[in-house]
């Protein structure tokens, strides 16, 4: 840390009481730039799944695997990284994510197999842990309450861009280079997030928090991640096989002793009071189920672009700008609409919204038009950005702000576990429907993914199983988006039942 740091850190912040922050909305632009490196990383992946499974010729749960290593390690360390960052320093722990995130991205683009690519993304989730609680944390300092509605809906429209920015920029890159340059371009990115970060925000920490449990973090790490891997793995291997059921045992236990030390703690990483709030555990709950209905929408369309309906990665990549285009519109006209309609109503229109445009993904066929995806990603963008500054809105009000860290930890943990329970939960539905839809006689190695089976229908030259197993994807799809419609319903429910009408801005 150079003299200049020292000195800008040691100088008094300015107080951000009803006012906030004088500089918050630039301070709004560099945790913006932040963000936008997590989440292209999460979205850009999508588009190179088919090309990652034929370079490394890999099953569909290696694929999942592909996707979960990062947001369930990112789930996993959220809260303890939240802890790290009120006892240390918000803005400190930050620039050691993006650091971290980085230099593994240039990792996995040096993969040499698909186990690699998985440790290399495990890693990338260590950083982007760092990262996200504080994001959340700075902007509730920085923000008054009756603001952060309208800075909640900025950083909620910035995902949504990089939603279809990732997805275009990664098809771009796996057309015109490798699926390596998906991980490569994240390094600009990341150099333009510390620039601001390092120049902006301001620093801030509990002077009340305790050092991390590093006990507890090993074990709510290791139960989730077992979880999560357990439920990836039942598909290929069964329910009863030795490996889930060792898989499933680990994390009971890991995850009832993590909650037995959280009790017992004098200065607890998780404060379970906090779920006694029935705003906090109301918004909490629809979160996480909105994210496990969303999680795995981009994994499953995207193999559907491109090996049902043939298009290039650019195209697919094209196909979720309906999406992101839905989430900024929704974001914007949601940041104003708690004031009208109250907070609970906001969450229950755009989670019924979700659903339906999920009802509309399927009814997808073989043979539907770009159109009818369109509608269908323009509804869940919508519905999704809607509902979001809302119910951000609500679970953080409900936290005291000198444990910002924990709260907005604890908010994306609802919502990484749930994409990774999405991808994991969905995307083994998928495949063990896509077994079944499957015509009998295909060997077990040709039907782990659509494309396995069809490059053992190619090499069979038999255009009929090729044309049988584009139809089972697109009937296992059905049920998934059917699955995804049914997890937005209940988090619309969640919200009707647990939330209080009101126009009030929560906070606490």
């Amino acid at each position: 840390m150079t003299g200049r740091q020292r000195e800008r850190e040691q100088r008094p912040q300015p107080q951000t009481g009803d006012q906030g922050h004088p500089r918050r909305w630039l301070i709004l632009v560099a945790l913006c730039a932040a963000l936008l490196v997590i989440v292209i990383d999460n979205t850009v992946l999508n588009v190179a799944i088919p090309e990652i499974g034929r370079t490394f010729d890999a099953s569909t749960g290696e694929l999942q695997a592909v996707l979960d290593s990062y947001v369930v390690v990112c789930g996993g360390l959220l809260v303890a990284a939240g802890a790290l960052s009120d006892r240390c320093g918000r803005r400190r722990v930050m620039v050691a994510g993006l650091v971290v995130f980085g230099l593994t991205s240039a990792g996995a683009a040096l993969a040499p197999s698909v186990w690699w690519l998985i440790g290399m993304r495990a890693a990338m989730g260590v950083g982007a842990a760092l990262v996200m609680p504080a994001t959340l944390a700075i902007m509730v300092r920085v923000f008054p309450p009756h603001e952060r509605p309208k800075a909640f809906a900025a950083w909620t429209a910035v995902g949504s861009v990089a939603l279809g920015l990732g997805p275009l920029l990664g098809g771009a890159l796996v057309d015109l280079w490798s699926w390596a340059g998906i991980f490569l371009v994240n390094l600009p990115f990341v150099a333009v997030a510390l620039a601001g970060v390092v120049r902006l925000v301001p620093e801030s920490r509990d002077p009340a928090a305790g050092a991390p449990d590093l006990p507890s973090t090993v074990l709510v790490t290791t139960g989730m991640v077992a979880l999560v891997w357990a439920v990836i793995a039942v598909p290929e291997r069964g329910a009863l096989a030795t490996p889930v059921l060792a898989a499933t045992a680990l994390a009971v236990v890991s995850l009832a002793w993590f909650g037995v030390r959280q009790r017992r703690a004098s200065a607890p990483m998780v404060d379970f009071g906090l779920y006694r709030d029935r705003r906090f555990a109301g918004a909490s709950s629809a979160i996480a189920l909105i994210a496990v209905a969303t999680g795995s929408t981009l994994f499953v369309l995207s193999q559907y672009l491109q090996l049902v309906r043939g298009h290039s990665a650019v195209v697919a990549g094209m196909a979720a700008l309906p999406l992101a285009a839905g989430s900024v519109v929704g974001s914007a006209l949601g940041a104003r609409a708690p004031a009208r309609i109250g907070y609970r109503a906001c969450i229950v229109t755009g989670f019924a919204v979700t659903a339906a445009g999920f009802g509309v993904l399927a009814a997808l066929g073989p043979d539907s038009g770009q159109p009818h995806i369109a509608f269908g990603l323009l509804l869940c963008g919508f519905g999704t950005g809607f509902a979001g500054p809302a119910a951000t809105s609500t679970a953080l009000g409900a936290v005291p702000a000198d444990r910002a860290g924990m709260g907005s930890a604890l908010n994306d943990t609802h919502q990484q576990l749930g994409i990774a329970f999405g991808v994991a939960v969905l995307g083994g539905l998928l495949s063990t429907a896509y077994r079944a839809f499957l015509p009998t006689g295909v060997p077990h190695d040709a039907s782990t993914s659509l494309a396995a089976t069809l490059s053992f229908a190619d090499e069979r030259t038999s255009a009929a199983l090729a044309d049988a197993a584009r139809l089972a994807f697109t009937q296992a799809q059905s049920a998934t988006m059917t699955a995804g419609l049914a997890c937005a319903l209940a988090g619309a429910a969640v919200a009707m039942l647990s939330l209080r009408s009101g126009r009030r801005a929560p906070s606490r």
